[in-house]
């Protein structure tokens, strides 16, 4: 099971200072490493993505893709085996089913009666804009940008419509490292 590959380093993380999960058994990001040294604290904060993992429950995965190989494809299905109620997002995937979870072609489709929770957007930073507005706009509560997505405009944006904001972080590699698993 993957999660004797990361005992050891969950079991290192809790005698010292917080690690990075570098050997996370699912893949978060396409990047080479991640950029914390460029995003500010307040969109890193270990409290506020401990409050949100804990309390979500619907989330949106954005740039969601159908190659297994993608870190959208990996991460999707690590928060479906999480317990979350996730719906995947990606036009050209719309109507498709993945995981036993419907993909739709907008934020707008994944709302339904109830705002989203959490928005994960895996999209480049400049993309990454455009879904926080349409986040803003559908009413959800927080957006999450994964490893090496930063917009801080978009960030401030967020922010000032009241949202919670995680940058440069994967859920993945952050339930393990704060021993949120469910499973």
């Amino acid at each position: 099971m993957w999660l004797g590959r990361i005992l050891p380093i969950l079991l290192a993380s809790a005698r010292g200072p917080p690690l990075r999960l570098v050997d996370s058994p699912v893949r978060c990001s396409m990047a080479s490493s991640a950029s914390s040294g460029l995003v500010p604290e307040q969109y890193t904060s270990e409290a506020t993505i401990r409050r949100l993992l804990t309390s979500v429950k619907s989330i949106a995965v954005v740039g969601f893709s159908d190659k297994p190989s993608r870190p959208s494809h990996e991460v999707a299905e690590f928060l479906v085996r999480q317990g979350f109620e996730v719906t995947l997002v990606n036009p050209v995937l719309k109507g498709k089913e993945f995981f036993g979870r419907p993909v739709v072609g907008s934020l707008e489709e994944a709302t339904g009666d109830q705002p989203l929770d959490l928005v994960d957007v895996f999209r480049n930073s400049e993309a990454a804009g455009g879904v926080v507005d349409e986040a803003i706009a559908v009413g959800a509560k927080a957006v999450w940008l994964q490893i090496g997505v930063v917009n801080l405009e978009a960030g401030t944006r967020a922010e000032t419509a009241g949202l919670d904001v995680v940058m440069d972080r994967c859920p993945a590699e952050e339930m393990p490292r704060l021993g949120l698993l469910r499973e």
